[in-house]
Order: structure tokens, then C-alpha cells, then sequence
């Protein structure tokens, strides 16, 4: 068995190369961006009014004119308008174009209007005040969203305002997912006394949904032949293949002869952690297999402590480190790394992980309890209240 810090210095050492792709910017949260994206005008555009009020020349109030009579009403989205006389002012709506002859917006709650005279009830009134200069947040051409980031709905909302419909990021690679087993049947179909649905499958999908990515599922039962002749199909033309199930050491655990007779090169199998001991991890110089232990946790923790940060790194991410305080005392006795599912809460400031293990790493329903895991070392015996480990999060 390898460490889990050795397992992960060898996945980290064989990156994918993604290409790029143009794609929708509604399709684009979760996306790593792979251009820089310019303004393509001034943000704002125009000197913008920033509250529902009345706009004059700061000189008349500054000379003492608290009575301005109205000229007229302008709305965000109509043409800007000039105001005739510097003793009077122009009512106006949040977005409008500040008016020619105007620099300073009064909101309605600090004037009283009768018979189209506003009157200034407030005595602190600043020049330039609710006005959203032009060019204040970017210039035009400047770079508003560096390559890099992970598009969110922020960066939608600056794509959109730059009239880009389409946005170019990296591609996710080419992926398949392989469920093995003859007791799983579809999700769809109700399972005999002896079987189960296939979940792992929709798990590690919807795992990489979230991430913007994609995956074809395949089911392979426990038949070294079938098995052989599914997975050399399977790996003509994909990337990334993330297989749960079959890579123990049972009668009908195929998986890992099986890769390598296709020509996969096995870096390691078994790593020194629970849930997850059996993981098989090999190459081939177009593709990238993760063979994951089939019981639920154990997919669904190898999944975000070793493939989400592999694709994240692969395009350029370095997630910042996630960690939490042990809110009680917690024993596990075995030489290996533990990961422990934890409720997390964050108390004043401080993220809090109350251990919640439920039954193994077969337990799946005990996943809906929790938010993450924490990463207890190997060596150690007792955890301490108080204590700080590395935290893996699953739940937004």
C-alpha cells in the first residue's frame, strides 16, 4: 500500500491537456475560462443615476438654492436630456443617464415635491452624490475576467454585459464511467432480494455535472471476457475513465488484470486509507483510469479527495486548502488515514466538524447527514477536540 500523500503526488504527475471550446454562456458556471475578456465599451457608459430622485447642479445648492423647480422626468432607457435652467432639475430613475447640466443626484426621501417644485429637505448634500460615474468600474478594452477562473454567475453577469454570447473555456475531457457487477441493476428496474440499483453510476455523474464536465455510463458484469471486450471499446476514444467496483481481491474482481492486459499501466493499487483501501489508479499515454472500490463511500470520497482536484489542476485551478476544527473527540485505532464524515457548522467564525461515521463505507444513506469529510492521518490513534484537519467539502 502507498500513502494517501504519495497517491496523490502520482495522479497530480499525470495531468490532462485540455483543448478549448466555445460554448453558450448560459452553459458556462463551473467552467474554467480560457481567454481574457475585454470591456467593450466604458463601464458604466454613461454617468449613471444611482437612486430614484431629483438631479441638479451641486453650484445651485452650494449658493443656497433649496427649491428647484421641475422640468421634466427622465427614465433609465430613454435619450439623456439637458436641463434648461441651472436653477431647476430633471426627476430621475435608478440606471437613467444623468442629465447635461447636472452632477448631483437627491434621492426622493430628501425632498418633498408640490406643485413641481422640489424642495431640499436635507442639509449634507455631496457633489457627484448617486451618480455612477462613467468609466468607473473599467475602461473600455480593459480586462475584466482574467483566463483561469471559475466561471460563476458573477462572471455570467460581466460576460453578458459585454455582449458575449458564446465564451471559450477549457474542455473536460473525454470521459466514461463503468459500474461493474452482477448483483446492480438499473434504477429504473426493481431489484431482486438479491440485488441493488446501480447508484455509484448517477453519483459520480452528477459530480461531475456540477464541475461542467461530462460522462457516457457503462455497466460490465463480473465476466472477465465481457469485461475485456467492453473496456478495449471503451478506451478507443476517452480520456478519462472512472470505473467503481471489481478491484479488491474476490474471485470476481477483474478490474485490475484487466487494465493491464489492455495495455494500462498500473502506478498503484491500495492506498492506506479508509474507506477507499482497494483504489487502483494507471496510464496509458492518451488516457487516465481511476478504478474506484465499489462501496458507496468509498466511491464518493475518492471521487473529491483525489479526481476533483486532479481535473481542477489539470486546467490550471490550485483549490485553496479547506480546514476544520474537530468538535469532539474522536478514536480510530488502524495504521491508515481515516477519512471521517463530519457534520460541519460554522460557530463565530469558526468552521466546526462533528464527526458523524455512520455504518462503513457501504453506507450511503449516512452521506445525507453530513457535509464532508475530515482527513485524519495515519499514526494517531486519539483526536482531540480542538484539533485542526484537512477538511474536503462536498456540499456547497
Amino acid at each position: 500500500m502507498i500513502t494517501v500523500s504519495d497517491a496523490t503526488a502520482i495522479i497530480q504527475n499525470h495531468l490532462y491537456r485540455p483543448d478549448k471550446e466555445s460554448i453558450p454562456i448560459e452553459h458556462s458556471m463551473g467552467r474554467i475560462l480560457a481567454e481574457p475578456i475585454k470591456a467593450d465599451r466604458d463601464l458604466p457608459p454613461f454617468d449613471r443615476v444611482a437612486m430614484d430622485g431629483i438631479a441638479i447642479p451641486f453650484e445651485a445648492f452650494q449658493d443656497g438654492w433649496r427649491d428647484f423647480r421641475v422640468e421634466g422626468i427622465l427614465a433609465a432607457g430613454q435619450p439623456r436630456v439637458t436641463l434648461k435652467d441651472p436653477h431647476n432639475c430633471i426627476e430621475v430613475m435608478t440606471g437613467a443617464m444623468l442629465p447635461v447640466g447636472c452632477d448631483t443626484v437627491i434621492r426622493y426621501e430628501d425632498v418633498s415635491i408640490v406643485n413641481k417644485i422640489a424642495k431640499v429637505k436635507a442639509a449634507g448634500i455631496q457633489r457627484g452624490q448617486s451618480v455612477h460615474a462613467r468609466a468607473h468600474d473599467a475602461k473600455k478594452a480593459d480586462v475584466l475576467l482574467a483566463p483561469g477562473i471559475i466561471i460563476a454567475a458573477s462572471e455570467v453577469t460581466l460576460l453578458a454585459s459585454v455582449g458575449r454570447r458564446n465564451v471559450i473555456v477549457l474542455s473536460f475531457p473525454k470521459a466514461a464511467i463503468v459500474s461493474t457487477g452482477n448483483e446492480l441493476v438499473e434504477i429504473s428496474d426493481p431489484p431482486l432480494a438479491h440485488q441493488i440499483r446501480r447508484s455509484n453510476s448517477y453519483t459520480l455523474l452528477a459530480a461531475l455535472t456540477r464541475m461542467g464536465g461530462h460522462a457516457d455510463l457503462f455497466h460490465l458484469p463480473d465476466d472477465r471476457n465481457v469485461i475485456d471486450r467492453d473496456l478495449a471499446k471503451i478506451l478507443i476514444d476517452r480520456q478519462l475513465i472512472i470505473l467503481t467496483g471489481g478491484v479488491s481481491k474476490g474471485k470476481f474482481d477483474f478490474v485490475p488484470d484487466a487494465l493491464e492486459s489492455l495495455g494500462v499501466e498500473r502506478l498503484f493499487h491500495e492506498v492506506s486509507q479508509k474507506p477507499g483501501k482497494p483504489f487502483w489508479f494507471g496510464v496509458t499515454k492518451k488516457q487516465v483510469v481511476f478504478a474506484l472500490p465499489g462501496n458507496p463511500v468509498s466511491t464518493f470520497l475518492c471521487f473529491y479527495r483525489y479526481i476533483q482536484p486532479w481535473l481542477l489542476k489539470s486546467m490550471g485551478v490550485e483549490p485553496s486548502p479547506a480546514f476544520a476544527i474537530l468538535a469532539e473527540d474522536f478514536e480510530f485505532s488502524p495504521e491508515l488515514s481515516y477519512f471521517l464524515e463530519v457534520k460541519a457548522q460554522n460557530e463565530s467564525g469558526r468552521l466546526m466538524a462533528y464527526p458523524r461515521p455512520g455504518g462503513g463505507s457501504g453506507d450511503f444513506a449516512n452521506l445525507k447527514m453530513v457535509d464532508g469529510f475530515l482527513e485524519l492521518p495515519a499514526g494517531k490513534i486519539q483526536f482531540k477536540t480542538g484539533e485542526v484537519f484537512p477538511y474536503i467539502p462536498y456540499r456547497a
